[in-house]
């Protein structure tokens, strides 16, 4: 219970007449007079206009400090309120705690001087501030208004969970504090051992934290580690803990590169608005001179995008091999970089991605973080602009690309441009009452594609041919005709090429009485297609060892300028019948599978010009029993095929399976497509170029949590040779985890490949504790082994040549991250000489203080062996 005063400083009456207790007597909060009184003394102490107490203990503490915000009344609570006479002080004893305009000072006693207009409060003092920051001392000495005042013995905790203290604090305004000689930390008392020093600290001569600005000032400060000084500033400052951005100098980043040498990166930050920045970054390179970095972000209502530039002007352009390994004695390099992405509303969206580059060694050089390249040793920069939609039963989506090769193997006139390419895709639900009992769904696809490239790709059949005068790229242009296989493959075009695709598929499902599921499908493909060539253009090159050059004439070898149009309906049936079996140890599923599908013996009108999109062939048991099995518009099948085989599951009771899925594909009638070798011989030894295919299986076992294992394999028809072989398994024991990949892939020389692709990646994390972690992976390329002697500078490196290498190791915790990390990689060239990509990186972030990073590469663009 409790009373209001008036402005005017006079209670307002109870029924009987207040009485003032006897000097130095306590009066117990007891009956309306000593509570009326007590508050009303402090109310004209205090002279804050409304005052209301409130009765001991009394519920909602919450409620009274939102009222005192709203108000601007003070509230007080207190087991026993004492008015001293001769010291013309009022006390309130026992949990006090008074709340006024958002603050709560909390203590064991809290006393007002009305002599002085000071307030007191003594044991196990507290304060809390209106952003959630709460003080602790041994004894508040502050005005009236809580604002002002001196704090003994602070400790102050921060509402993200930062941590100041200090043996004396002045509190200024009601938003500032000085601690002096203070410290400051993001890290937590240890609990078990409080008197221990945190992992990292700031301590100054003079602390200020400026809540109205959000920054916090220290003067004549160490940066100390487990209590040991590391490093001493005179001055410096760093944004509030509550602050997620705000302008000002960033922590600085190391940089030691190759050829451009140790440098020194300070970025500078803007927070121009809440949803836009600017950040500037000079660096400086001890053998470059100065690179800078220019980036813009914008947030707006519907999406966001950023620009980034970086450029140089080299003061030793000499410093980087020649081309085509490097620059060369380029002096401006640079790069334009811009991402964005927008809705337009809750199905249409648009944005785009790219990268400009002055030539494509220079993000390798410089260690210039990129978002559009396509590995992490950037061998590819990718830009597209695009459009989609997306319904509950269609898709579109419209694009363009432009492709950058990064590398010294790549030719850039090699590299296409597509624009536009189009695909659209609507499904069509059938209602049988309406179709004479038809029913099913029908499905829409179509694709438009336009591709532009300025040189032909060529590629040996068996035996790379690389160029005489830098030994990098693959100059093969001999054509055998007459032959089932030329002795090179026509990659991609010189020229022009545009095709329309049109898919128009129907199926439905039965079921019968007895569990077996009949899907009868249909379907038909328009394609229209149509190619220009460039066969005027051709690429020389030339050094001391020799000339070799790449024309375009040699395409007409494989192809011929022109336009055509084929059609390929189709029709067939697919048969499944699960049949599913209750065992003690768990549930089984055992389903065969058998597939017909009937198309003609050949494309009805002209043979595709050209195969550009449908190069990637893998047979295995995802595509079994796909309609077919070329990865894109430019080929399709051909005749009669079957496809039969089956798939059982075998699911425990503790939620473990174990899955197994084998089958065949035979072509029955008609032209096997896949025998019949196109530019670039797709098909062929694909394990579907003969009428009995080989086998495909895939294995599944998921024995718990801890453990997963699956393999694909494809096996010779007639002897069950593994042609192909695919193994990934991972383990997880809680601190540790791990995983292995295994592939073995035989020798296609009809396609390129000459020798046998093996490889094994390892790769594994333990968490030592709650804060250590260390991991590491290693990519073994098996295939070295497989290499002829006489390529150029190869040595034989064994079975377990190492193609990439990863290491690192880390601490984190509630205040720091501390990494160390590297990575080292050597990409073949494909003559059997490798490029070798090394980065280390150390990085340590301290939070709400800032990070720093060192990093450090090594990217050799000319072969290990030198240069020819």
């Amino acid at each position: 219970m409790g009373r209001h005063f008036g402005p005017t400083c006079e209670p307002v009456r109870a029924r009987s007449q207040l009485r003032r207790a006897p000097a130095g007597l306590r009066a117990p909060a007891r009956g309306w007079a000593p509570a009326i009184f007590f508050f009303a003394s402090l109310l004209c102490a205090f002279c804050a206009g409304w005052i209301e107490p409130a009765a001991a203990q009394s519920a909602g503490a919450n409620a009274n400090s939102n009222a005192a915000v709203q108000s601007g009344k003070m509230f007080v609570e207190a087991d026993q309120l004492v008015y001293d006479k001769d010291k013309n002080t009022v006390s309130a004893v026992g949990h006090a705690r008074i709340y006024y305009e958002g603050r709560v000072l909390e203590a064991d006693r809290v006393t007002y001087d009305r002599n002085t207009g000071r307030v007191y409060a003594e044991g196990h003092g507290k304060m809390t501030e209106r952003d959630g920051t709460v003080l602790y001392g041994e004894r508040f000495d502050l005005t009236k208004d809580l604002a002002n005042g001196f704090i003994e013995s602070l400790r102050a905790s921060t509402a993200q969970s930062t941590f100041f203290s200090a043996p004396r604090t002045e509190v200024a305004g009601g938003n500032t504090e000085v601690y002096n000689k203070g410290t400051y930390t993001a890290c937590a008392v240890c609990a078990d051992n409080p008197l221990k020093p945190p992992l990292w600290r700031v301590r100054a001569k003079r602390i200020i934290h400026n809540r109205d600005e959000k920054m916090i000032y220290y003067t004549d400060a160490w940066l100390e580690f487990v209590g040991v000084p590391v490093a001493w500033v005179p001055f410096f400052s760093s944004p509030d803990p509550s602050v997620t951005r705000k302008s000002g100098v960033l922590s600085p980043i190391y940089l030691d590169v190759t050829y451009a040498g140790a440098g020194v990166a300070v970025p500078i930050f803007w927070a121009m608005a809440p949803n836009y920045d600017l950040t500037f970054t000079p660096t400086y390179f001890f053998n470059e001179g100065f690179f800078g970095t220019l980036e813009w972000r914008h947030r707006l209502a519907t999406g966001d995008y950023f620009i980034r530039a970086s450029g140089i002007f080299q003061e030793q352009p000499g410093l980087f091999p020649p081309e085509p390994y490097d620059a060369g004695d380029r002096t401006f390099r640079g790069s334009l970089e811009s991402a964005g992405a927008f809705k337009i509303n809750d199905f249409w969206k648009y944005g785009w991605d790219f990268t400009l580059l002055t030539d494509r060694w220079f993000l390798n050089d410089y260690a210039v973080a990129n978002q559009s390249v396509s590995s992490n040793y950037y061998s590819e920069a990718i830009s597209t602009a695009y459009l989609t939609g997306q319904g509950d039963n269609g898709y579109f989506d419209l694009r363009g690309y432009h492709f950058e090769g990064l590398t010294a193997n790549d030719l850039e006139q090699q590299q296409p441009n597509a624009l536009p390419v189009l695909d659209y895709n609507k499904m069509f639900n059938i209602d049988p009452a309406k179709t004479g009992g038809v029913g099913g769904n029908v499905t829409l696809d179509f694709n438009l594609t336009n591709l532009s490239e300025e040189a032909a790709a060529y590629q040996a059949v068996g035996p790379q041919e690389f160029d005489k005068a830098y030994n990098l790229y693959n100059v093969c242009t001999t054509y055998t005709p007459g032959t089932t296989a030329s002795n090179c493959l026509l990659r991609g075009i010189g020229g022009d090429y545009s095709r329309a695709t049109v898919d128009v598929s129907w199926q439905r499902k039965f079921i019968d009485p007895i569990g077996e599921i009949w899907t009868p499908f249909a379907f038909a493909r328009v394609n229209g297609q149509w190619l220009d060539l460039n066969s005027t253009n051709s690429y020389t090159f030339s050094s001391a060892a020799g000339t070799s050059t790449i024309g375009n004439a040699a395409q007409s070898n494989y192809i011929s300028s022109g336009a055509n149009a084929y059609t390929m309906p189709g029709v067939g049936m697919e048969y499944r019948y699960p049949i599913l079996a209750n065992t003690p140890i768990g549930s089984m599923v055992i389903e065969p599978i058998g597939q017909v599908i009937a198309r003609p013996n050949n494309l009805l009108g002209s043979e595709s010009l050209v195969n550009m999109d449908a190069q990637s062939l893998v047979f295995d048991t995802t595509n079994l029993f796909t309609w077919d099995k070329y990865s894109g518009y430019d080929q399709f099948e051909t005749g009669t095929r079957a496809n039969y085989g089956g798939e059982a599951t075998l699911t425990f009771k503790n939620g473990s399976y174990v899955n197994f899925i084998a089958g065949q594909s035979v072509q029955v009638a008609g032209t096997n497509s896949y025998a019949t070798p196109d530019a670039a011989n797709v098909g062929l030894s694909s394990g579907l170029d003969t009428p009995w295919s080989d086998y495909v299986a895939g294995f599944t076992l998921v024995p718990g949590p801890i453990l997963s294992f699956g393999a694909q394999g494809r096996f010779d028809q007639a002897t069950l040779e593994p042609r192909r072989v695919d193994v990934d398994s991972n383990i997880n024991l809680g601190a540790w985890t791990g995983s292995v990949q295994f592939a073995d892939y035989q020798a296609q020389p009809v396609i390129g490949y000459p020798v046998t692709r093996e490889g094994l990646n390892l790769s594994s994390k333990y968490q030592l504790d709650a804060n250590y972690f260390v991991q590491g992976n290693v990519t073994f390329d098996m295939s070295r082994q497989y290499y002829p002697e006489d390529l150029i500078g190869y040595t034989y490196p064994g079975p377990f040549a190492i193609a990439a290498l990863g290491a690192e190791a880390g601490y984190h915790n509630d205040c720091t991250t501390f990494t160390v990390s590297y990575t080292s990689d050597y990409v073949d060239n494909g003559t059997g000489q490798f490029v070798h990509d090394q980065t280390l990186m150390v990085q340590l972030q301290l939070r709400t203080l800032g990070d720093t990073t060192f990093k450090q590469t090594s990217n050799n663009n000319a072969p290990l062996d030198g240069i020819p």
